[in-house]
């Protein structure tokens, strides 16, 4: 109840300007470094480990020395409690970390699609919120829920946070709109930009696009042989594959590269930081959402409470801006705020009907496989 009353009393004075929304935010980070739990916006995760100290497993870079500065050295000078900073390389290695722990080691994990929630799921890694101690659930665009529901029989494991898609990134200089226009996904197979294209060295995206660039339907593929054929031509005219937002958006910001699938995001900031760089969801572009999914073992009632604060509208709006992808708030129901509006993938609707998600059962069924073939076709074969 106390903690109850803290966020709304945070709450009420950043509805009414007596608090900044960096500084909102930071005392939200605060806040969930004391129980034990790190989420949502903060694309980070998080564990209780003992009375005298929490764990905290992120992405590292400079995220992690935020964390560090304005959440868990101030939370442990006022507390005592000791803030274990972990990292991990990527959603695998940390999947395999929480596979090999204990029960209720590892509580919050942001995860990005409806993929992710699937593996967890298959792996008997699910919890299962009460929805009655998240009434801003509420607010959150139904198509988001609708596909996690329909994975763990009508429940949730997780809530449904921003949304974003990975569409194609272009340095206007070099490349008009009207050229990217026609020649959509293919133009990272396009001879003529040789030594000039980025890509995410991610294997689900890579096989993605080869669907589109060999006209098939991702969701649907018919002839992986071309699909192969397609990422074999995208390796061998590509500068460099990226592993991070970061890397994505040096590559363009210098110009080292002209064209590459980009997180629209990110691809944001570059514009705001003046740069001439144009986005492209093509026909069967990538969309896909984020939750915050709740690991089984974990303290449901503090993970609840946290994961509602985090759904208050004021709240959501505030991430939503400073990392410039789409809440998961339905449109109809709050008022949202026109930087949101004006973000890349934003769906006015709610409905996200113009968006394609990979379909869970489809590709978790084919992961063995395609993974292993990706392995081998990334290093020349």
């Amino acid at each position: 109840m106390d903690n109850t009353r803290r966020y709304e009393r945070l709450l009420d004075r950043y509805r009414h300007g007596d608090v900044s929304r960096r500084a909102m935010l930071g005392l939200i980070g605060a806040s969930a470094a004391a129980y034990g739990v790190m989420g949502g916006p903060f694309r980070n995760f998080a564990r209780a480990a003992t009375p005298e100290q929490v764990r905290f497993d992120g992405w590292g870079g400079v995220v992690s020395e935020a964390f560090r500065q304005h959440a868990f050295d101030p939370y442990t000078k006022k507390t005592g409690i000791a803030v274990v900073d972990g990292t991990f390389g990527g959603a695998d290695e940390y999947i395999a970390r929480v596979r090999a722990s204990q029960p209720g080691e590892f509580n919050l994990a942001h995860l990005s699609g409806v993929f992710d929630y699937a593996r967890y799921h298959g792996l008997e890694l699910t919890s299962e919120l009460n929805e009655d101690n998240i009434p801003n659930l509420a607010n959150v665009i139904p198509a988001l829920q609708d596909v996690f529901r329909g994975i763990t029989g009508g429940k949730l494991s997780a809530v449904p946070y921003d949304y974003g898609t990975t569409g194609i990134a272009y340095n206007r200089k070099h490349i008009s709109d009207d050229e990217m226009k026609e020649k959509g996904a293919k133009i990272l197979i396009d001879a003529a930009y040789k030594g000039k294209i980025g890509g995410w060295s991610d294997w689900k995206t890579r096989i993605w696009y080869g669907a589109l660039q060999s006209d098939q339907d991702p969701n649907n593929i018919g002839d992986m042989d071309a699909v192969w054929d397609a990422i074999r031509a995208n390796r061998d005219l590509v500068l460099k594959y990226w592993g991070s937002g970061a890397e994505l958006m040096s590559l363009l910001a210098e110009e080292e590269i002209y064209v590459t699938e980009g997180w629209s995001g990110r691809i944001k900031a570059l514009q705001d930081q003046g740069h001439d760089i144009g986005y492209l969801d093509p026909p069967g572009g990538l969309g896909w959402q984020e939750c915050i999914f709740v690991l089984k073992g974990s303290p449901m009632e503090a993970c609840e409470e946290l994961l509602n604060f985090m759904l208050e509208p004021e709240v959501a709006i505030a991430v939503a801006e400073g990392q410039n992808y789409p809440p998961a708030l339905d449109p109809a129901k709050v008022e949202l705020s026109d930087k949101v509006k004006a973000l890349p993938a934003f769906d006015p609707s709610g409905t996200l009907e113009g968006l394609n998600f990979f379909n869970a059962e489809y590709w978790n069924g084919n992961e063995e496989e395609w993974a292993r073939v990706y392995s081998r076709v990334e290093r020349g074969y």
